[in-house]
């Protein structure tokens, strides 16, 4: 095997090549997505959270001229409710979406109809035609109250997630103290720039039906509508344009795209629909709302002896793709970068009349993050300790590295591959200058000022397997083409790829095209999620290039009469090693001597292309710190986010411009969920936040600038580049990093239990 040469782009800040097409408004998203003939869909909403469906009458809309079609559930009482992508349980089946509701509807923006007309507006104006009768019935929405039926006699509570390990009991029955908390996580989600869209086409010459607008897991997707239409799996296929954010609630399978490829199939015309705010306020998925109630047994210097966690996650009406992915997370990330010798965690999926539930940047360890170390902070307060000291006191130390935990999450054991968990609050508290932080603060306090400094660690979790697929191939004129199965919800896929084709090839940067999120291209994929891809298809296109090289010297070597250990490739061209003014050969005469018919043939497959696969049992754990530093007006109880920077360790950073992004962006959105997003609801179910009027997010005016320490300490001895991924820890420890900074400043250990934090919950805190 012939080395590639010292890297040259891995580690670079090169500039993304996505940004190309955007900067030039050339940019495909789903919206400009358009074909001749093409029908448009509206949807008919429930306006009521909860009630019996009497009657849907289509007949008004369909006596509007312009309206070709419109369907109740009857009219798709043929196809099966949405399958589970990940962490199924059995006992979830029961509680999933039919595409339109059958008998019932479970929350206000649930659809109850559909129709297709000529062209957006006659489908906007059609669907208030559709006259839906509902009688209305009580509300659950409170996920820690009682119980009720969710329908045909099923409970609301359809499963408890357990994990544990150690004896619990016995740790609190020695125990020298036990902190007790009770803390909650308010309901919120991400809201991309881009809606959610779909197209739909159904090519019947071919018998093929296609999806544009996918996003994040093209493949999974494809398979599952296949198998609800009861169609072959290669009769279709999904196509990823540009995509305005994802954050994990964008490209799951949702009610619209089923109803959007059906109706293509049905009618035999382009079908298509883009969601306007308000529909993606109260339909797209939203997340973290859950209630905790945990104690922890501690020794008399605050040694963790024991963690045990109940708490309950408001599913909303329905189970949808994650199954049971949040609350799962949750319970098995909880024990975070500390020493945690027993530890049990219950979690009640509970499922109630709101908006349903699914994943979002950092899912359950948001949560989770912030109940944990809400707990260290108790055990600081308890103790008479530093909150540092608290957690220099628990961390693992870097000497234990490997950590196996007796927990799992998303079908992996977890087991902490490597980290310098000490290490790297050191860099973040001199990141701080925290000593001279404190004196200040100090100082400011004595003035009068509310001021206060809070920090925050935790552990991620990356790099989900179990594979990733890769194709390069190398055209005539030299021009390399990466084809993978993953896509690209704006992280920077495109530009990650080509760093290491390159880089491992030994071509130019700008000489390779990376293709996604098409699943005609390749046979398989796992898409974008749980920052994977640098991980996975990264180590896939290494392995790949480092074929598709050694077929290029083999060849080469043929063509120039020279043994192959002595030929390198430099920028695209085949040389003698250490020889600049020799002779030399292009990639595109490599790949037009191995072109079909060529005697350089010989057993190759024809051609210049290589395929490779990484697979992976175990998912990587990059680690953080996260330091914040907020002011309080004493008359409005405004919040003001002095200073915040994040310490996080990526093993590698194949970019570092790309991961200072992510986590700068991650931390906007800990913000969001910590400060302002929330969505709240009137006894009856009304949705209160509709529009931006009401749902609240950070502008730039409330996002400080973020200070960045990107670590490569304990690179990840599960994958040869060491990487681990990058995508989710700016959002991980915001609203923990900032509670324990508004405590602080509150001079009130423990006053903050609950996210968002409002400037009314300031003003109470402060009233005499």
């Amino acid at each position: 095997m012939n080395a590639p040469a010292k890297s040259k782009l891995i580690g670079q800040s090169v500039t993304r090549k996505e940004d190309g097409p955007l900067l030039r408004g050339q940019g495909l998203f789903a919206a400009d997505v358009n074909f001749p003939n093409q029908l448009y869909m509206g949807v008919v909403r429930s306006t009521y959270a909860h009630g019996n469906i009497l009657s849907v009458d289509l007949a008004p809309a369909l006596a509007i001229p312009g309206v070709v079609a419109a369907w109740s559930f009857a009219e798709v009482a043929d196809v099966p409710p949405i399958d589970f992508r990940l962490t199924k349980l059995e006992a979830l089946a029961a509680y999933r979406q039919t595409i339109l509701a059958k008998d019932r509807v479970r929350y206000v923006g649930d659809p109850v109809a559909v129709v297709f007309a000529e062209n957006a507006y006659l489908a906007e104006d059609a669907a208030e035609h559709v006259v839906v009768e509902i009688e209305e019935l009580p509300v659950i929405l409170e996920a820690d109250g009682p119980t009720g039926e969710f329908r045909d006699g099923l409970p609301t509570e359809p499963a408890v997630i357990r994990k544990g390990y150690g004896d619990v009991d016995a740790a609190f029955a020695k125990a020298h103290a036990t902190v007790s908390l009770s803390l909650s996580i308010g309901r919120h989600s991400g809201v991309p720039l881009e809606t959610r869209g779909a197209i739909g086409r159904y090519n019947a010459v071919k018998d093929v039906l296609e999806m544009y607008g996918a996003a994040k897991v093209p493949h999974w997707n494809r398979d599952q509508l296949a198998k609800m239409f009861g169609r072959p799996q290669l009769s279709m296929n999904l196509f990823e344009g540009h995509v305005g954010g994802g954050f994990g609630i964008r490209g799951e399978l949702y009610p619209e795209d089923v109803l959007v490829c059906l109706a293509a199939l049905r009618l035999g015309r382009p079908v298509k629909w883009i969601e306007d705010r308000r529909e993606h306020l109260i339909a797209a998925n939203h997340s973290r709302q859950q209630t905790h109630h945990i104690r922890a047994a501690i020794d008399s210097e605050g040694h963790i002896l024991a963690i045990d966690d109940e708490f309950y996650h408001d599913q909303g009406g329905y189970m949808r793709t994650h199954a049971a992915t949040v609350p799962d997370l949750a319970a098995a990330m909880l024990p975070g970068p500390y020493r945690v010798p027993a530890y049990r965690a219950a979690g009640h999926i509970r499922l109630t009349n709101k908006t349903p539930g699914g994943t979002y940047r950092a899912p359950g360890r948001y949560e989770s993050t912030f109940v944990r170390e809400r707990l260290l902070d108790a055990i600081a307060a308890e103790i008479g300790i530093d909150t540092v000291e608290v957690r220099r006191r628990n961390l693992i130390d870097k000497s234990e590295m490997p950590v196996t935990r007796a927990l799992e999450t998303l079908g992996t054991h977890i087991v902490l591959d490597s980290g310098d968990y000490a290490g790297l609050l050191d860099k973040a508290l001199n990141g701080v200058s925290w000593d001279a932080l404190q004196a200040d603060i100090k100082q400011r306090r004595e003035a009068g000022e509310l001021v206060g400094a809070g920090v925050a660690m935790f552990v991620e979790k990356s790099g989900l397997g179990p594979f990733d697929d890769v194709r390069i191939t190398i055209d005539t004129t030299g021009h390399v083409e990466v084809v993978t199965g993953a896509a690209s919800v704006g992280q920077g896929v495109e530009t990650v790829i080509a760093q290491i084709c390159a880089d491992t090839l030994g071509v130019g940067y700008d000489q390779i095209n990376v293709i996604h999120g098409q699943t005609n291209r390749i046979g398989r994929g796992l898409g974008a999620f749980a920052s994977r891809v640098t991980v996975m298809t990264g180590e896939a296109t290494r392995l790949a290039a480092i074929k598709l090289r050694d077929k290029v010297l083999t060849t080469a070597a043929e063509l120039m009469q020279l043994p192959s250990g002595e030929l390198d490739i430099v920028d695209g061209q085949i040389v003698q090693t250490g020889n600049a003014i020799g002779p030399s050969v292009g990639l595109g005469q490599i790949a037009a001597a191995l072109a079909p018919g060529s005697k350089l043939l010989g057993d190759e497959a024809p051609g210049l292309s290589a395929e490779a696969t990484f697979e992976s049992a175990h998912m990587t754990y990059p680690y953080g710190v996260h330091v914040a530093v907020v002011s309080l007006a004493r008359d409005t109880g405004g919040i003001d986010i002095e200073r915040y920077l994040v310490a996080y360790d990526v093993g590698r950073a194949i970019n570092p411009m790309l991961v200072e992004g992510q986590i700068v962006g991650g931390v906007a959105q800990g913000i969001g969920g910590a400060l302002y997003e929330e969505f709240t609801y009137d006894d009856r179910g009304e949705p209160l936040a509709v529009t931006f009027a009401d749902y609240l997010m950070p502008t730039a005016r409330e996002v400080p600038d973020v200070d960045v320490i990107v670590s490569e300490d304990a690179p990840s001895p599960l994958n040869p580049m060491g990487v681990k991924g990058a995508g989710e820890g700016g959002t991980n420890a915001v609203g923990a990093a900032l509670a324990a900074a508004i405590d602080d400043a509150l001079q009130m250990p423990g006053a903050i239990s609950q996210l968002p934090v409002s400037p009314q919950t300031i003003r109470a805190l402060l009233r005499p």
